[in-house]
């Protein structure tokens, strides 16, 4: 559900009124199957029904559907309550099946969100193609389901609670395939509210002066065997103005090509070498004992008209470089990225501030709390010397943060899906120019690849947000 509380549903039925129970998830609940089954008695109507609904769609007149399926009408106005985070007031109108039929068949059909003011067209539309529709209520922003019958209440429950018993049995495996105190911390936040997303800058598109320039700053997108992630991030850097480069570590060591020409270098995330000894460690080897590819690396980022960038297996390399927090401490004291406590691959949409620090990539974006991908099974900060934690704290060098769902910085998984300490995902160097971070915004640097923001900035927001990050890497290029 997109818009709770200004929006409504309505029911577009296939079946001509028919409400079969037979192989419904009721019936087999309930210890039968039945005999009489759903089926699609009308091929043509249901074929009218998919123009239709591709039309409105087209025209914007939809803002949500599901089809009614598995569980039935009830399943389905329930999964678009919870997948919205918000409640529904359904009335059934008369009709000559009873109640239950009516919320569990799994007869063909389909409920659809609409604004008030675009029914009448809606319903022209599906006239046009002979199919007709049923309203059955509206969207509450109270997060309550209450299902009525000719006016007397059938179903009310929290939203939430539903969310837990829908959950149930999953929260029951999870504690056998995870550490179960972080799988039961994670079944107490199928309650969670809506994160609290924050802007402190305007996103825009990039200036044409910089995506027609022809001597565009060259940036180096390297990768290794087992990298996945270096087109996404050669679309970032090219959307900012760029001139990506496809550099594998095959091409440094043949000498085909050097870093001397570019300003960055960007290690991608993905899994190099299958995580083998942990991950990054085979990448990190490659470059750390072969004595002309440490030396050309060394010089890069030395020289300071260069920036560097690394995402997931990325971060985990410049970590394990010494490239971030700073140079030359000694490997004792070397914070890391390891082994995820929850023992598993984390691929989740999550919320992180962007705190102030010396991040010429993150500049001007300080205070904003974003969602954006995460997908590594080793990103828990491993800063094994109290000092130089502190140190790190004490001088900003950590960018980005986890944030539960009130906007504070938290170890509680899931939403710190690696538990790190005080919600670090990330360190930069006190000059700002190198930048390690386990969350991905080249994955998040276009709108349409956010599951979930906030509605006003769909409708207002010229870019994505993390698409600065890539632009103000650009500026800084610009004044070098």
């Amino acid at each position: 559900i997109k818009k709770p509380g200004r929006s409504r549903l309505a029911l577009i039925d296939i079946s001509g009124g028919k409400n079969r129970m037979g192989g419904s998830a009721l019936a087999q609940a309930l210890g039968g199957l039945g005999k009489d089954c759903p089926d699609v008695d009308d091929p043509i109507k249901l074929a009218n029904t998919f123009k239709a609904i591709q039309e409105l769609i087209g025209s914007g007149l939809i803002l949500a559907g599901h089809d009614r399926s598995d569980g039935g009408l009830a399943t389905t106005l329930v999964e678009m309550a919870m997948s919205g985070n918000c409640g529904i007031k359904i009335d059934l109108p008369p009709s000559g099946n009873s109640i239950i039929t009516r919320l569990f068949s799994e007869e063909p059909g389909a409920v659809i969100e609409y604004e008030p003011c675009d029914e009448k067209e809606i319903i022209g539309v599906l006239s046009d193609h002979n199919i007709s529709m049923t309203p059955l209520g509206e969207t509450l922003e109270e997060r309550k389901v209450m299902i009525l019958s000719e006016g007397k209440t059938v179903i009310e429950k929290d939203t939430g609670v539903l969310l837990c018993w829908w959950e149930e049995t999953s929260d029951k495996l999870e504690k056998h395939q995870m550490d179960p105190g972080l799988a039961m911390e994670q079944a107490g936040s199928h309650k969670r509210n809506n994160p609290e997303y924050r802007l402190s800058f305007t996103p825009a598109g990039t200036n044409e002066e910089f995506l027609k320039q022809k001597d565009k700053p060259r940036v180096a997108i390297l990768r290794e065997e087992g990298s996945n992630g270096d087109r996404e991030m050669a679309s970032a850097f090219h959307m900012a103005g760029f001139e990506a480069w496809d550099v594998a570590m095959t091409d440094l060591l043949s000498g085909i090509v050097t870093l001397d020409d570019f300003k960055g270098a960007v290690f991608v995330g993905g899994f190099s070498y299958a995580d083998v000894l942990d991950s990054a460690k085979g990448w990190a080897g490659t470059i750390r004992f072969n004595p002309g590819l440490k030396s050309m690396f060394d010089k890069f980022y030395g020289r300071p008209d260069t920036f560097s960038l690394g995402v997931c297996n990325g971060c985990q390399l410049m970590a394990l470089l010494g490239w971030v927090p700073w140079k030359g401490l000694e490997e004792v004291k070397q914070p890391r990225f390891i082994a995820n406590p929850s023992g598993r691959l984390e691929s989740r949409w999550v919320t992180v501030a962007v705190n102030s620090s010396p991040s010429i990539m993150l500049e001007g974006m300080e205070g904003s709390r974003l969602g954006v991908w995460v997908n590594h099974g080793e990103g828990f900060f491993n800063c094994p010397d109290a000092g130089t934690f502190k140190k790190i704290k004490r001088q900003g060098l950590v960018p980005v943060t986890f944030l539960d769902d009130t906007g504070s910085p938290t170890e509680k998984y899931p939403f710190n899906p690696n538990s790190s300490p005080e919600g670090i995902s990330s360190l930069c160097s006190p000059d700002g120019r190198h930048l390690a971070m386990m969350p991905h915004p080249e994955r998040t640097f276009l709108s349409w690849q956010w599951p979930w923001m906030p509605g006003d900035w769909k409708e207002r927001l010229e870019a994505s947000p993390w698409l600065k990050m890539f632009q103000n890497a650009r500026k800084w290029c610009g004044g070098r």
